[in-house]
């Protein structure tokens, strides 16, 4: 959906307010068809941790009240439980006309588990909303369906494998939300593969048990406990539930995947999720997910049967609570209730740690419910750096998807340049690789500044960085960045688009200091991967014995051409200000940092591709994250 701003402050980037965004931004509604109410029991089930009353239905007197209130905006509608086809066919009918009646509804979709579904409900929803998108919950193959049972504590994967060859039959496509938890980790193919084999199956939204704060069981209504419950009771543990996973196994199952996704060719029938949201944020799109857009808990509702409408159902409930749907009279009402809301005003205050942080573009903050869960565990920054590490695989998978070993690696990191970009990107790799072509003089303007160069033609015209065959090109680098440059170039063998020797500008008070940085071109896939892996181990030869206040960082960025539009990937090299280090401090050992990081280049041998660069990816942030 486009959007429109009414110049966002830092803060409304990353988390938009209902009151920013105008009539053209559709507000996603999630119906609690039943509330809680279900026909199975899932032992990870959140919806009912809340132990909210159950049985009641949501009427379509309801959903129409809903239309009028957001009469000026669209629409997306989700039904949901619980599990929403309890509600019966003929409600489910009537809440169908209901929202096809009304033109602002721009999306309907229905997320169920699928052991109800039948050639009658399909007919149903040809009749009643041909359109309606439907989503099942199956946690891969049958072993990551184990927390997936009846109340008799039976399994019900082989039910929904039925569903699904019926969906097949009827030609319906369908979303598959995945839940990660312990049974799925280290089975990323076996888990793709068999979901992938159902034709119905278009679309993968792999999604994290983070539940490790749960420490009890979910209450049990009556004196009978069901078996479900039992083997619930017996999964939580001092430490949490066994199906709980923590952010770093989440972001390395979502990466694995990525990887056999991409190997096999699954992304060309497949869509993964969250994989093609960070793909999109990447390359400078939107994303659907709230996760990786501005567009979060205020623009997130979910309305009961009882009438109690809230924000996201993802967030802690009664606190989520914002008004009784009867107490609603206009759009205004509830932007009056979300910002009087002490649970949303604290979702918004974590958001504010994101306006600094090198991810913040890409990321877009993540979502605030399980941030309010980490923080309040004292562990935001876990959260944070599997949001980063999820970037950073994603990042090296676009950039070297032939050569995913280095998806592991956790010393390059994206960390994207702006702006960055060159004439005509192509001319100039060909020109480095040809000493015949022809290489007009250079206007060389030398200052403490920096040295910029331009072509030798009337008026000043920008020019592609000079090339190891040009006549002026040792005069062309600046001499506190000449031994880096040249050992990449003349010992790699590889292609520097720029280079900084860094500047403290003193004196220039307006001015910000800028840190040594080299910028690496690899003329393909191939040489890209190569040069990675060896870069991340020569920065495991200098780490140790460069200076306390200086730091290698390593970045994977990309190069626009202006000619063309093409982009093409690139890893920087940088020697910044350590933590806590002052930059005074910093230059002052920088000639001494320049040494060790030439010698480990110069030390470090190169490698095949499929070669691992040997590190170990890391959760925690880097240089690279907060700053």
């Amino acid at each position: 959906m486009p959007v429109t701003r009414t110049s966002p402050t830092d803060l409304e980037s990353l988390y938009a307010p209902l009151s920013s965004t105008g009539p053209d931004t559709a507000v996603s509604v999630i119906l609690k068809l039943r509330g809680e109410t279900c026909d199975i029991d899932c032992l990870y089930c959140f919806e009912k941790r809340k132990e909210s009353p159950g049985g009641a239905r949501i009427s379509a007197a309801q959903v129409h009240r809903l239309g009028s209130i957001f009469s000026g905006r669209p629409l997306s509608i989700e039904l949901h439980g619980g599990e929403p086809l309890t509600a019966g066919r003929a409600r489910i009918a009537e809440i169908l006309d209901a929202l096809a009646a009304q033109p602002n509804v721009v999306r309907v979709s229905l997320q169920t588990n699928g052991l109800q579904l039948n050639d009658a409900w399909l007919d149903l929803f040809d009749r009643h909303y041909p359109e309606l998108e439907i989503g099942i919950s199956l946690d891969g193959d049958a072993l990551g369906n184990s927390w997936r049972v009846g109340y008799d504590g039976r399994p019900t994967y082989p039910r929904v494998v039925e569903a699904l060859k019926l969906l097949g039959r009827r030609d319906r496509r369908v979303g598959i939300i995945c839940a990660v938890t312990p049974y799925v980790l280290g089975r990323a193919v076996e888990v793709m593969e068999n979901l992938a084999a159902f034709p119905a199956v278009t679309t993968v939204n792999l999604v994290p048990c983070f539940d490790a704060t749960v420490t009890r069981s979910t209450a049990v209504v009556g004196s009978r406990t069901p078996a479900s419950r039992t083997l619930q009771r017996r999964a939580i543990g001092p430490t949490g539930p066994e199906w709980a996973v923590t952010p770093q196994q989440y972001a390395d199952f979502v990466l694995e995947t990525a990887h056999h996704w991409v190997g096999s060719g699954m992304f060309r029938r497949v869509k993964l999720e969250p994989v093609v949201s960070v793909i999109r944020r990447l390359k400078g799109l939107q994303a659907r997910s709230c996760h990786f857009s501005d567009l979060k808990c205020d623009h997130v509702l979910t309305l009961y049967p009882d009438d109690r409408l809230g924000s996201c159902d993802e967030l802690p409930w009664p606190q989520a609570g914002l008004a009784s749907l009867g107490d609603v009279h206009t759009e205004a009402d509830v932007a009056d209730a979300q910002d009087s809301s002490p649970l949303l005003r604290q979702a918004r205050s974590l958001v504010t740690r994101c306006l600094t942080c090198d991810y913040r573009d890409t990321c877009g903050a993540g979502c605030p419910a399980v941030r309010l869960r980490f923080a309040a565990a004292g562990d935001e920054d876990a959260y944070c750096a599997h949001r980063m590490r999820l970037i950073d695989g994603v990042a090296t998978l676009l950039a070297q998807p032939d050569h995913p070993s280095g998806v592991r690696c956790s010393r390059l990191r994206w960390r994207p340049v702006h702006p960055n970009d060159m004439h005509h990107v192509a001319a100039f790799l060909a020109r480095w690789d040809d000493p015949a072509a022809p290489r007009p003089p250079a206007r060389l303007q030398v200052s403490a500044h920096g040295n910029i160069n331009t072509v030798g033609l009337p008026g000043v015209h920008e020019a592609d960085d000079l090339d190891p065959h040009h006549p002026q090109w040792y005069e062309g680098i600046e001499p506190g960045v000449r031994p880096v440059v040249e050992v990449l170039t003349a010992s790699w063998g590889t292609v520097t688009y720029d280079s900084c020797q860094g500047h403290a500008y003193d004196g220039v008070p307006e001015a910000e200091p800028r840190f040594l940085a080299v910028g690496v071109l690899p003329r393909d896939r191939v040489e890209y991967a190569r040069t990675a892996a060896r870069l991340c181990r020569a920065a495991g030869r200098a780490e140790s014995s460069l200076p306390r206040t200086c730091s290698l960082v390593l970045g994977r960025s990309e190069l626009t051409c202006r000619t063309t539009g093409r982009v093409y990937p690139t890893l920087d090299l940088h020697l910044a200000p350590a933590a806590e280090s002052m930059s005074t401090e910093y230059f002052r050992d920088l000639e001494r940092a320049v040494k060790v990081l030439t010698k480990a280049l110069a030390e470090t041998p190169p490698a095949p591709p499929s070669t691992n660069c040997g590190c170990t990816a890391e959760a925690g942030p880097t240089d690279g994250g907060q700053q």
